[in-house]
């Protein structure tokens, strides 16, 4: 098996087209221009020695190992930071060279500690390699070490030694090994772009100092990991090797969490699991991470994950641990018992967006074949369902048009409602240093993200809306656009309906779509709607990024319309560096929506009212298939408080936290007779259930994930399922127990179905991942190796279709009971409803959630920082911790949903997108005031909670 190796190339490629011819030690050898020494020769197989380079940061000279010779030229340039040249000649291996080197590495060694044998990176030491690279024999400066090594010298302290820092949960920070290399500095800096890390002192007295000289746990680390993969000795080094040792085998697969979608290699030690290291050839992340999965893996080994298969007749009663067998039988007899009893539709099933692709599609094909309706649903819906509709209605499909690689070429950046920083990290680095490296930035956000201003970076506009005015601003740029004859008509008139445009330009010139008036309404600036909107329409190459602070209102498909109209009229689709692109939250929302997964759509988002969509279906699947869409989640609750929904079947989704009006939620789940709930934990939905069955992790399976670029990749099995059974083959075996002929080996024949009967995943198949890497929907014949960029020579509908957004204002207002408005979001270290990050050493950042409250708004209710509070709303009331801070708007309050105990959803409303029922999380008008303790809803949840998770423990034999 062994480890998957990669080569590090020491400096970066080079983006140049003209190639240049060298010869390195007698090898001739052809590169791009702009390519180093160091990176040429390594082309031809030439390793030249070094310690500061590494290929994911750019050159930096320091070590003065990878010297060479040049003929003609006098001296011993380094190799990494000099460029190639035609016809250049290189030595790299010459007796003045070899000297120099030796001379280097005792410097360096002078200076280290010498426990080699007990160190953790021992095998694993850069530093260690290359002294035996440069055939070092001896130190002639003895081994002492005037700086750092020792914490004793003669018995007296040595005021130059520093205590390792072991504060970061995740890795070590030992100074003594440090051989000032700068590269956890660059790489802090160049690739993950915090800039937390920094080189104090001089000489022999340098060494890294995270912020001010600060424990990594106190400074603005993110841990992102880049530091600890970029160090070459054990200066850094991460936790679970010096606890576990080195790794002896590594699979390559997919992090299950954002949408970014990043390749790890996930490096083993037998069946344990020793660190997850970013794959530098993974296509969406190249080489980044983030510290959820870079670190936070140890959910699948806690202490509460469900191994076996529980069942009680009452919610009421402790759970009593079953067979599979039993389990899958007796859920299969429910089921048939509630369809006698109550008819066909009364049970339906909610697909995962954590799951495989392949794990969803089984899911939606059991509720379609063995159920025989169409009650499916996904809480992709409740997240970007109007994406779906607003795109496909414009441009013909509903997905995002760019790879992540466009934002290279990006000129001008408009993020809306969305917070890369923090939900989507590695994707948000990688768009930093594009505008480090001089793009403008655009930002419309009720608060102020930390992309607005961050290190050597700031927004040219930031636009702090009012929650709930997505359109109305949006539609104001498109009026300064149009009456300001920005637009891009050769575009239009090429790409587009021209009388449509026609149309909807005398719309958005209406005077009550200009910044003026609009200004008013979203307490913005209407001359920073006027500048923005003209640095849009003008600073070149124009790509527009939102997440869930669009599509969560009752407007929220309205608002995705307006965003495209708004590309098209400038001309920003079908090229690198533009684009409409939706942040997806969690790993396989795209996919999950792909397969199926909506209660009027088959697979490859094909309504259900097709005769020939459901021909081919209805043949391969031998039934007949319901023309009439099914019940979406808030449907099924409604029908289940009314009685006529009874049965649910939940595959990796907690509807209890995430769902919007939880107190809703609750009722319809406590209505229904058999809730079967298939998950890791017990989770909160699990509250409900009289079923559970444990669920597997993504490193115990095989499947695919599709990101937010519509990147389809692998899901690579790291380890046996510790419940027994990979989640497809829970799915297949229920099936199975219903009277269903199902009988896939393995999940690549399910993916060979997909490909059969899903015209834009035509030619995906295992082999051809493995041959592609990865590939990008639409993949099939007229585009064999994927689409990385949509709508290049037109549009997939035909002509881009211009639709008018008018402004309606949300049912939900303020007024004197409820004065403020809340809205939600996400932050970095926790992950959705925190069933997994909670459960991980990331509770070290964020252990509650917090409300955010502007100073003014808080003094003027007496609060202080960390005053509990409590949160009341038309919906219900929570209490939490306050936190004062500027970055909301006054009359705007903020908190994130991660914590289960706060339960912020039970404060949301019902009111939800008007064309798909997204729930409306982001704008809730509400109250704030002092708190004395938990709401007497949270005593009751909380009591409730308790007492539903009882296991009964097996009586002692006889």
């Amino acid at each position: 098996m062994g480890l998957v190796q990669e080569i590090d190339y020491g400096t970066p490629a080079s983006t140049y087209e003209k190639q240049v011819t060298l010869t390195v030690d007698g090898f001739t050898v052809t590169v791009p221009e702009g390519t180093s020494i160091m990176r040429a020769s390594m082309e031809a197989g030439i390793a030249i020695p070094k310690l500061c380079a590494t290929d994911m940061v750019d050159a930096f000279g320091s070590c003065r190992l990878c010297l060479v010779e040049i003929d003609g030229r006098n001296g011993t340039p380094s190799s990494c930071t000099t460029p190639v040249a035609p016809g250049m000649v290189v030595h790299t291996q010459t007796g003045r060279l070899k000297d120099i080197r030796r001379g280097v590495m005792e410097l360096y060694i002078s200076d280290h500690p010498l426990d080699c044998l007990t160190c953790a990176a021992n095998g694993d030491c850069e530093l260690q390699t290359q002294a035996g690279v440069v055939g070092l024999r001896d130190v002639r400066y003895g081994y002492e070490g005037d700086n750092h090594v020792f914490k004793k010298n003669d018995g007296a302290e040595n005021f130059k030694w520093m205590a390792k820092d072991e504060s970061n949960p995740y890795f070590t920070y030992d100074p003594s090994k440090c051989i000032v290399c700068s590269r956890c500095v660059r790489a802090c800096e160049e690739v993950q772009g915090t800039f937390a890390l920094t080189i104090e002192g001089r000489g022999f007295e340098s060494r890294v100092s995270p912020g001010m000289h600060q424990l990594f746990i106190d400074s603005e680390c993110v841990s992102c990991g880049a530091c600890v993969q970029a160090c070459p000795t054990a200066t850094l080094s991460e936790k679970s090797v010096i606890e576990i040792g080195q790794p002896e085998h590594s699979v390559v697969t997919t992090c299950a969490y954002c949408g970014v979608g990043c390749s790890f290699k996930a490096e083993m030690r037998g069946d344990e699991l020793v660190r997850m290291v970013p794959y530098k050839d993974g296509k969406a992340n190249r080489g980044h991470s983030c510290v959820k999965g870079r670190f936070a893996y140890g959910y699948s080994t806690h202490k509460e994950r469900i191994l076996n298969p529980m069942i009680r007749e009452k919610v009421t009663d402790p759970w009593r641990e079953v067979s599979w067998e039993e389990a899958l039988t007796h859920t299969a007899n429910e089921f048939r018992r509630i369809q006698y009893r109550y008819g066909r539709t009364s049970i339906g099933g909610i697909t995962s967006s954590r799951c495989t692709n392949e794990e969803t599609y089984l899911v939606q094909k059991l509720i379609r074949q063995g159920f025989r309706n169409n009650n499916v649903d996904t809480c992709a819906r409740v997240c970007h369902s109007p994406t779906g509709y607003g795109l496909g209605q414009t441009f013909g499909t509903s997905a995002g048009t760019q790879d992540f690689d466009s934002i290279e070429q990006t000129d001008v950046v408009m993020i809306i409602g969305a917070n890369p920083t923090d939900a989507h990290p590695v994707f948000a680095s990688r768009m930093k240093k594009r505008l480090r490296k001089g793009a403008r930035l655009i930002v419309l956000d009720p608060r102020r993200t930390d992309i607005v201003r961050s290190a050597h970076i700031e927004a040219q506009h930031h636009l702090p809306l009012k929650p709930g005015t997505n359109v109305a601003v949006v539609t104001a740029l498109a009026h300064v656009i149009v009456t300001e004859g920005l637009f891009d008509e050769a575009f239009i008139r090429e790409r587009c309906d021209w009388d449509e445009f026609q149309d909807w330009a005398s719309f958005v010139a209406l005077p009550e779509n200009s910044p003026e008036v609009v200004g008013q309404l979203a307490n913005v600036d209407p001359e920073a709607i006027r500048s923005a909107a003209r640095l849009f329409a003008t600073g070149g190459n124009g790509a527009i990024y939102y997440g869930l602070g669009v599509t969560e209102h009752s407007q929220g498909s309205t608002t995705v319309i307006a965003i495209a109209n708004l590309a098209m009229a400038t001309g920003n689709i079908g090229r690198p560096g533009v684009g409409v692109n939706p942040l997806r939250g969690q790993n396989n929302v795209q996919g999950s929506c792909d397969m199926g997964s909506f209660p009027h759509e088959l697979p490859g988002y094909r309504h259900v009212s097709g005769d020939a969509v459901r021909d081919i279906y209805e043949s391969l699947w031998g039934v007949k298939l319901d023309d009439e869409p099914g019940l979406r989640i808030p449907n099924m609750l409604d029908a289940a408080v009314d009685g006529s929904f009874k049965g649910l079947y939940v595959q990796g989704e907690d509807i209890l936290q995430s769902d919007p009006d939880t107190k809703h939620v609750a009722a319809g789940l406590a209505a229904m007779e058999c809730v079967v709930v298939h998950d890791l934990f017990l989770n909160e939905t699990a509250n409900y259930a009289h079923v559970f069955l444990p669920g597997s992790s993504f490193l115990e399976k095989d499947g695919t994930f599709t990101n937010a670029e519509r990147r389809i990749n692998r899901v690579r099995k790291v380890m046996a399922p510790k419940n027994g059974l990979a989640d497809w083959e829970v799915t297949q075996k229920l099936a199975q127990a219903m009277g269903l002929a199902w009988n896939y080996q393995h999940p690549s024949e399910i993916m060979d179905e997909i490909a059969r009967t899903t015209p834009s995943f035509a030619k995906v198949s295992y082999d051809y991942l493995e041959k592609m890497g990865s590939v990008q929907w639409p993949c099939n014949e007229q585009a064999p190796e994927g689409t990385p960029i949509m709508h290049t020579s037109g549009f997939v509908r035909g002509k881009g279709k211009f639709i008018r957004t008018e402004y309606v204002a949300t049912d939900e207002r303020t007024g004197p009971r409820f004065p403020l408005l809340l809205t939600t979001g996400r932050i970095l270290s926790q992950y959705n409803v925190g069933a997994q990050t909670r459960r991980t050493d990331n509770v070290m950042w964020h252990s509650e959630d917090r409300l955010e409250i502007h100073p003014h708004d808080a003094e003027n209710r007496r609060l202080r920082d960390g005053d509990w509070v409590r949160l009341t709303s038309r919906s219900g009331e929570t209490t939490l911790r306050a936190l004062i801070t500027d970055k909301v708007s006054p009359g705007v309050v903020y908190t994130t949903f991660h914590h289960p105990d706060t339960q912020a959803n039970v404060i949301t409303t019902d009111f939800s997108d008007w064309a798909t029922n997204c729930p409306e999380y982001k704008v809730t008008a509400v109250q704030v005031g002092a708190s004395n303790g938990p709401s007497e809803w949270q005593r009751d949840y909380d009591e409730q909670a308790r007492n539903s998770r009882r296991i009964a423990t097996l009586e002692a034999a006889e």
